[in-house]
């Protein structure tokens, strides 16, 4: 009864921060303006079926470049100082405690055609150059704001590494790449898939940095979201695209977990 009682806060904030907004995001997305039973909506998701693709292909390259760059730089980190490490993911996470508009509208700035960069390139002879209202701004953009929920559970799980299987690895003849194939990169497999999952996810998602930073011809299914709630006024049609992102997300999630099931637990050497 008290383990019961303990729990009960929680149980009301889930039910009215997490399962009300999912009921009325699924009964809105199957009724139309006058609250009657319908199917539209979601058929009348095909038109917008190349801004889905574009936004997972984005959100898949923005995940994937902060893997290849947080992955070397987690594995540093695991393997300094305890205070250096302190230090270190200290100023990862800070930019985080930056609102992310704020952030975005930093290197929006920067990058603009006469902003700080351009205007140094120019004034040395080598610009200006088209930094943003491009796609890979887009990517750029996304990196830089995911790119701490990417190293921290790569870090996390890079630090629990026991040295001495390192130190048994290279006694029985493996080189680095060896070991770090067969021994490091099993190990971390959880790390990966959960640091994938929190890029990727946000990424897909996102509803500002398309905006600020891509060209006029590409949204992403965050900012036709935006509009349907904002500008069309038509939460029917927005609350279908979030259900079928919804969907959409947790198969690619499900797919995903299925690489960590055994979390890195067998080693082969």
């Amino acid at each position: 009864m008290r383990a019961k009682l303990t729990a009960a806060p929680y149980l009301v904030w889930m039910g009215i921060f997490i399962v009300a907004p999912l009921v009325f995001v699924f009964y809105y997305a199957f009724t139309d303006s006058a609250g009657h039973f319908t199917f539209a909506n979601i058929a009348g998701l095909k038109a917008y079926l190349p801004t889905f693709l574009d936004s997972i292909m984005l959100g898949a390259i923005a995940a994937i470049i902060c893997l290849l760059i947080a992955y070397p730089f987690a594995y540093f980190i695991s393997r300094t100082k305890p205070r250096t490490q302190r230090i270190i993911v200290l100023l990862v996470m800070l930019p985080m405690c930056m609102s992310f508009l704020l952030r975005t509208l930093a290197w929006v700035s920067l990058f603009e055609d006469t902003g700080i960069i351009n205007n140094f390139l120019t004034s040395i002879g080598i610009g200006p150059f088209k930094l943003i209202r491009t796609r890979p701004a887009i990517v750029f953009g996304m990196v830089y704001n995911y790119l701490p929920y990417m190293i921290l559970p790569l870090y996390t799980v890079l630090m629990k590494i026991d040295g001495r299987l390192l130190e048994a690895s290279a006694d029985l003849g493996a080189n680095k790449f060896s070991t770090f194939r067969k021994v490091i990169l099993p190990l971390s497999l959880p790390g990966i898939i959960s640091g994938i999952t929190m890029v990727f996810v946000p990424a897909v998602s996102t509803f500002y940095i398309s905006v600020k930073m891509g060209p006029a011809d590409t949204a992403m299914i965050g900012d036709i979201i935006e509009k349907q709630f904002k500008n069309a006024y038509n939460p029917n049609l927005g609350a279908a695209m979030s259900l079928v992102l919804m969907i959409m997300i947790f198969i690619c999630m499900a797919i995903m977990n299925r690489f960590a099931d055994n979390d890195g637990e067998e080693i082969v050497l």
